[in-house]
């Protein structure tokens, strides 16, 4: 006869704490229950926490059953899910339930129509190394216990054969691997080619698959079947036994950091669960995120190079168009501008003339935009000067054509349209849209096959695939995108990569806006002449900008990473941004404009008050509260609040204080708070 013992029980509800429950079943850490919660006694899941003394103060119900669909998780699971709670201040029991598929393992099962998520391919061999791989490989190979490595190779530099001999190893002494890729990059091109090298091995979790296929993957990886995982940020969830290595590609992907709920960072989170799984994690990028560089820099990481692009093929040339020069008054220049008076405003005549060029020769040419400014930027295309905030070293962005404002501090101005600093050029507001550019080439270029790829282009995996085909097979002349055709992708035929209009990118109301501008600017690049044969004249790069000096580009036109992060975690740490300094984000949100001002303005004087009440918070500067940059969103009134502070460990602590129990806010009004935010918009 078993007797009745008090268990912690993190419940699927939005509460800070485990609740306390009794039970006589014979519960152990990691298990799943069924449990009764609220006045109702609604039934919700819960992960058993473990046995407990403390007798609460009220009526403690017993726990209703066991799900015994689910085996107990592993220890380090438990304590990695009860980390992520406890760093990014989310409800361990809400936590909890995303380590368990969409749907029950019914055995019954429709057949499906879609394709197989892991296609059936012809096995390939192992490529000869480089003497570079072969040296990163061997050096990474090493390890078996907990370490951290970076492998920073510059693009088309083969750090995927790498990561394929990384796993071959690691399967060949029975365990297992996960690979992470951004959510972008998870293209039918990368799947089969690790399909093609570790057959039906391989798993595969990500935001496309239905829920009866996120199901099964994740059965098959859970019961053994499969002993590689490829997967979004969420794939970590997914609790592996014998785990040997996690992998994080393009580990400087913005995308890696979820933005609702638990507002967890992938890259982050798949570190830790290495050092509570005890396996080696390897994060690769061309372009590194500058936490991860300043790591690896300062030793805690072990940095590992691939400086050449395999065979020796030459990285593309980058040729910077200056912007402000189109609009002159010398009589060549009229000449000229008359040649190519029928060219919309967006489009050089060199980078036109080099599109014929290409396309002449039967190659492709990919046009791309980057329109993640969704706020107006504000330009002299005289001299090419913007406007910044004279506290934050961030871009004002222009409100209501009227004034001009800064997301992080709330400073304002007027909008004057005469440039304030070369006093000739008139300040104008410039936005530009895919489609737009699309009509303009059906112009310019017409019989040549014209693509777009965008958010509105693209809905689903299909439409990815079927573009990633056409790309390859020739049939597309001139590709249009955004942000989704510059990373990983691989096209033999393409030699030409223009960046419309790079500013857009340099102004977005951001401290990381130089960082991702020269991120993006050279993974673009990357995707330009990749099959170059020796004697051949490598891809070519063609950047159109404004502000031909800026850091992004002075840098990314080298191909130097290095100088580039060296200056620009100077810049930061003048300031104490990220990696220097720590930030939290506190966004403040409502349908009633004026009861979200109030508490914004309640918040901030909270932090005051916290501060001044206790010495250990004395690193902590408190920026604003102000609009955030989309200031009103699906019927939402937005500001927010940050926190920055040089000391990492006060961080936390600060923020759950100045929460509190959240009795105080408004109803109607909620409070979101982001660890690290990646994005401020």
């Amino acid at each position: 006869m078993s007797s009745t013992q008090l268990w912690k029980v993190a419940a699927d509800a939005p509460l800070p704490e485990a609740l306390t429950y009794s039970s006589d079943l014979p519960l152990q850490r990691g298990q799943l229950v069924t449990v009764p919660l609220g006045r109702g006694g609604r039934k919700v899941h819960g992960l058993i926490l473990g046995p407990t003394d403390e007798v609460p103060e009220f009526e403690v119900k017993a726990v209703d059953s066991i799900v015994e669909e689910y085996a107990p998780l592993p220890e380090p699971y438990v304590k990695w899910l009860e980390w992520l709670a406890q760093y990014y201040l989310h409800p361990v029991g809400q936590v909890v339930q995303s380590a368990y598929p969409p749907l029950r393992k019914s055995e019954k099962q429709r057949a499906s129509k879609r394709p197989p998520v892991i296609p059936q391919l012809e096995a390939d061999t192992a490529l000869n190394l480089t003497d570079e791989q072969q040296t990163c490989f061997e050096s990474i190979a090493k390890f078996s216990n907990f370490s951290t490595h970076l492998l920073f190779g510059v693009t088309g530099s083969g750090k995927t054969e790498v990561y394929l001999r990384l796993l071959d190893k690691v399967l060949s002494e029975g365990k297992r691997g996960i690979v992470l890729v951004p959510e972008i990059s998870l293209t039918p091109q990368l799947i089969q080619r690790f399909a093609r090298r570790f057959g039906d091995k391989i798993a595969a979790l990500h935001s496309q698959l239905t829920d009866r296929e996120r199901t099964n993957q994740w059965w098959d990886v859970v019961e053994g079947r499969k002993s590689i995982l490829i997967g979004a940020r969420s794939a970590l969830f997914c609790p592996i036994d014998n785990l040997g290595l996690i992998i994080v590609d393009e580990e400087h992907e913005p995308s890696f950091k979820q933005d609702e709920k638990l507002k967890y960072n992938g890259r982050d989170a798949a570190v830790m669960l290495g050092k509570q799984m005890n396996c080696p994690v390897v994060l690769g990028s061309a372009t590194p995120s500058l936490e991860t560089w300043k790591n690896a820099v300062e030793g805690k990481y072990h940095l590992h190079r691939l400086s050449r692009r395999v065979a020796n093929r030459a990285l593309p040339d980058i040729e910077v168009i200056d912007l402000r020069k189109l609009k002159s008054d010398d009589e060549e220049k009229q000449k000229a501008i008359t040649k190519y008076s029928h060219l919309p405003f967006w489009l050089s005549p060199d980078l036109y003339e080099r599109m014929h060029q290409v396309l002449d020769r039967g190659d492709q040419a990919a046009l791309f935009l980057n329109r993640r400014g969704i706020a107006q930027m504000v330009v002299c295309p005289a001299c090419g000067h913007t406007r910044e905030c004279p506290n934050c070293d961030i871009s004002l962005t222009l409100h209501a054509h009227s004034h001009l404002i800064c997301h992080y501090c709330d400073y304002h101005e007027n909008f004057k349209t005469k440039c304030p600093d070369c006093k000739e050029g008139q300040l104008e507001a410039i936005g530009l849209g895919t489609e737009l550019l699309e009509t303009d080439l059906t112009r310019l270029f017409p019989g040549k096959k014209i693509a777009r790829a965008d958010r509105d282009e693209i809905q689903s995996r299909a439409d990815l695939e079927d573009l990633i085909a056409n790309m390859e097979s020739g049939d597309i002349d001139i590709l249009v995108g955004t942000q989704m055709i510059a990373k990983g992708l691989d096209f033999p035929k393409l030699k030409l990569v223009g960046l419309v209009l790079a500013d857009v990118g340099f102004n977005l109301p951001d401290f990381r806006a130089t960082e991702r501008s020269f991120q993006l600017i050279t993974q673009m690049s990357g995707r330009s002449g990749r099959h170059v044969k020796d004697g051949e004249s490598p891809g070519l790069v063609i950047i159109q900008t404004f502000n031909t000096e800026h850091d992004s580009i002075t840098f990314a036109k080298n191909h130097d990473f290095e100088s580039f992060a060296t200056h620009e975690l100077e810049i930061r740490s003048a300031l104490n941004y990220p990696p220097m300094g720590r930030l939290v984000s506190f966004r403040i949100q409502g349908t009633k404009l004026g009861q979200v001002e109030e508490t914004a303005r309640l918040l901030a004087r909270r932090a005051q008050a916290l501060k001044t009440q206790f010495p250990q918070y004395g690193s902590i500067e408190v920026l604003g509260p102000a609009e955030a940059p989309l200031s009103k969103l699906r019927g939402q009134f937005r500001y927010h609040l940050l926190i920055k502070t040089t000391q990492p460990a006060a961080a936390n602590p600060f923020s759950r204080q100045l929460l509190g129990d959240q009795d105080w806010v408004p109803s109607g009004v909620k409070i979101l708070i982001d660890i690290d935010p990646m994005s401020l918009l």
